[in-house]
Order: C-alpha cells, then structure tokens, then sequence
C-alpha cells in the first residue's frame, strides 16, 4: 500500500510513498517514548538550541521546501517561501521563550514554600491538514518540543514529501531520533492510535467529522485534545471604514492560499450605506486576479488542493445560487488539467443558502448588506463556527461593541485575521477548543503541578 503525492496544477502523480506497516509503527512508537524520556531530562537550553537550529535549516532549504509544497498543494511559491519564514519564526520564537515560559512560578499561599512547575506530558500526536503543510506543524512541534515532548506526526495523505521533510529538518537541527517522526500511515488508522498507551495527547487541526472522531477518541481514553477546525469568519464594513483599505484586506484576506484557509475571510458583511460601492469595488479587484501556475510569479490563485474540494465548493456555489444568491464574478467550472476555480463573488445572498451557512474552502466570496451596525454583529454570529473575525471601522465605541460582542477566537480591528507566534491562536463553538502558540499554546501539553512545602 502507497500514498500519492497528486501535483493539484497538473493533475499528474508527483511520488508515490510506502505506508508504515504495524511492526513499523510499533517501532516509532517505542522510539517515541524512549526519546522522549531523555530529551525531557535535558535542560531547556538543550532544547531551545536546537530549534534555533531548526530555524536555520529552514533558511537553508527555504526554496526547496518552497517547491516542495506548491508542488504537492498548489499554494503559489511566493506564499509557499512566505510559509518557510513563518516556520523560522516561531522556532526562533519558542527558542527565545520557552525558558522563561517553562520557569516556575512561586505563589503565594500558607505554606513555607509554593509554586506551579511545568512538566511536559510525554508523547503528542498531531493530525494536521494539508493547506499549510509547514506551518500547521510547526506550530505544534516548536511548543511541544521546547516543553520537552515528542512529537508524532500523521500528515494529511496528499502532502506525504512534506511530512517527511519536516522530520528531516528537525534530525539536521540536532533534535534525536524518536523526538519527532512522521507517520505515513491512512487516515483510518489514527483514531486507534489516539487510544494507544503510549501517545499522552493528541492535537487536530482539519475538518469538523475528523474533529469529532479525534475528540471521541481521546475522550474515552481520557487524554488531552486540542482541536482547531473549519471557520466561517466574518469581515465586516462599516459606513465609517477606510474603503480603500478594507476592499483590499478584503481580497487578500478571501484568495489567501487559494482560498483554502480556516482563517480566510468567508463572509463579508457590509453596511448598507456603502454596500454598492464596496461591492464594485470589491467585484473588480476580484475579477481582475489572475489564476494560473502557481511557480509564475505573476499568479495570484493557483488550483486548489484536490478534484474533490473544487467539486465540493462550485456545488456549493451552485446551490446558493438556485436558492437566489445572484453570481457577479466567476463561478465557472474551468476545463483542462488541473483543480482550478476562479475568484467567485455571490451578492444578494440568502441567509440559509451553502454559502450562508457552509464554510467555503476556495477563492469564493459572499457578500452581504446590513442596516445597522447591530444587524452586522448579528449577521456575524449567525454561525456555528467561531474562529476568527475581522471588523473594519474608526469608531471606537463602535471597535468596544465588536471585540466584546463577536463570538470568535480572534477579533482584528481593520486587519485581517492572522496567526502569530507571540499571540494565542484557536476558536469556540464548531471551531474547536484549546489553543496553540503564545505562552497558551505551550502549556496545553504540560502537567501543570502543585508544589506545596509545609514547615
């Protein structure tokens, strides 16, 4: 049995990858705990050294990394280049951190001494996804490592050459065997793997059905989770916005990695004051993208990921515009090889519709009018889902109504939603739980202990 790398702008199989066979995954999974065990007795200057060696590997083979993921996922190789630098950047920021976020903390009490120590859990497992198949895990293993963890990765099928180039850029960086490894193994093998004795937690960034098996998994084997799933993120505009701005955070914000983002801006919800000229707006600058190659540096939305996504979102298109969502720009299924869709915007759109209440994972956009700004904050969390949200306005009692207000993990106040190492990054309600980066994320995989000293 094989995995195939599928090259998504061609439609061509790249390499074809042997799965790991269950004398071999017992292996890793001995290899795992043993490793894990030393590198926990090492100090953190160990640990924080050698992630500052991962970062420079990273520099080093930035442009094949680069090549390697646009080839496997079709992100066009500029954001490609831009997601190696973000992988350097939270290695160098759990290097520069992770000491003092591992310290313990003296607390106060009735006794002679007490204070919290942090100890890591032992093995985690990552099930990630494969629209950011660098930063997804990097985003994990620099925490979970630094804290003295190991790190089992189950990558998603169609990225296999990414998974196994992250292992190999943590073993150059110094880090042991068994510290971090990848598994090419099915995704029907994993939530048994999740009850394995030897995995301590487990952490899932993918689709809500695979969020619910992984919960259900780890629930009844009483592990720790984190779960980070889909998104339907708001980007509101209000009468007093800077248009300009926002229509351009707008575009970038929806064709982010070809659109396919848990934190892309999904639906946009415009007062009703400017609605018409943001639309224009918003309708040329989107029709005037270019898909194509994602290597041709002049390409701004390369193919989506796989023939099934794409089938997946124009039938999505293709319901909500029977149900009266009216089709500006795009929404033609293209012909010739390769999984392409071109930049799509919906007006007109009723609240029930795909496009309303489905999360749209491609360069699709739905547009909506609202007549207050209490009608947009509505509209806005008339969602299942609570990742991110974007609000674009000058006022600051109005800016005070929406950071309070929106149910989301995140609220950027004109910007667009963004991960950053130094800043707590997850969602509520169908977006999942938990966090990762910042001091949060590194501690979700920790034993955070009592020390309590009486006289």
């Amino acid at each position: 049995m094989s995995m195939k790398s599928v090259n998504p702008a061609t439609g061509q199989v790249l390499q074809e990858y042997p799965v790991l066979g269950d004398a071999d995954l017992e292996a890793v999974l001995e290899r795992a705990v043993s490793t894990q065990k030393e590198i926990a007795e090492l100090s953190v200057g160990h640990r924080t050294e050698w992630l500052l060696q991962a970062a420079d590997r990273l520099r080093a083979r930035r442009e094949e990394l680069a090549h390697l993921m646009t080839a496997e996922m079709g992100k066009t190789f500029a954001s490609a280049l831009a997601e190696v630098d973000k992988c350097g950047w939270v290695c160098r920021y759990y290097a520069e951190n992770g000491a003092s976020f591992l310290a313990d903390e003296v607390v106060e009490s009735g006794a002679r001494a007490s204070r919290v120590r942090y100890e890591p859990l032992g093995v985690v497992l990552a099930i990630m996804p494969w629209n950011f198949p660098l930063w997804q895990v990097f985003r994990f293993a620099a925490p979970a490592l630094v804290a003295g963890n190991a790190g089992l990765l189950k990558h998603a099928s169609n990225v296999p050459g990414c998974s196994l180039a992250i292992e190999s850029v943590f073993a150059e960086a110094g880090f042991p065997p068994g510290a971090f490894q990848s598994l090419l193994i099915p995704a029907g093998r994993a939530e048994a793997l999740v009850a394995d004795h030897r995995i301590a937690a487990v952490t899932l960034t993918g689709s809500e059905p695979a969020g619910r098996a992984v919960a259900r998994a780890a629930g009844q084997s009483l592990k720790k989770s984190v779960l980070e799933l889909g998104g339907s993120d708001p980007f509101i505009v209000l009468a007093d916005a800077d248009l300009e701005a926002a229509v351009e955070t707008a575009v970038q914000a929806r064709i982010i990695n070809n659109g396919q983002s848990c934190i892309a801006a999904k639906r946009f919800i415009v007062s009703e004051e400017i609605a018409e000229d943001f639309e224009t707006r918003f309708i040329g600058r989107m029709d005037a993208l270019k898909t194509g190659d994602p290597m041709d540096p002049g390409t701004d939305v390369g193919p989506l990921a796989t023939e099934a996504i794409r089938a997946e979102l124009h039938e999505q298109v293709t319901a909500s515009v029977a149900a009266g969502a009216h089709l500006s720009v795009g929404g033609v299924l293209p012909t010739g090889p390769g999984f392409f869709y071109p930049p799509t915007v919906l007006t007109d759109v009723p609240l029930r519709c795909p496009a309303a209440v489905e999360e749209l994972f491609g360069p699709v956009a739905p547009v909506f009018r609202a007549g207050s700004a209490a009608e947009a904050l509505d509209l806005a969390n008339a969602t299942d889902f609570g990742l991110g949200a974007s609000v674009w306005t000058r006022d600051d009692e109005l800016i005070t109504l929406f950071v309070e207000g929106l149910q989301a993990g995140s609220v950027f106040v004109n910007g667009m939603v963004a991960s950053d190492p130094r800043l707590p990054f997850g969602g509520i309600k169908r977006s999942g739980y938990g966090r990762e980066l910042g001091v949060f994320g590194l501690r979700e995989f920790l034993n955070i202990k009592t020390v309590w000293i009486g006289n």
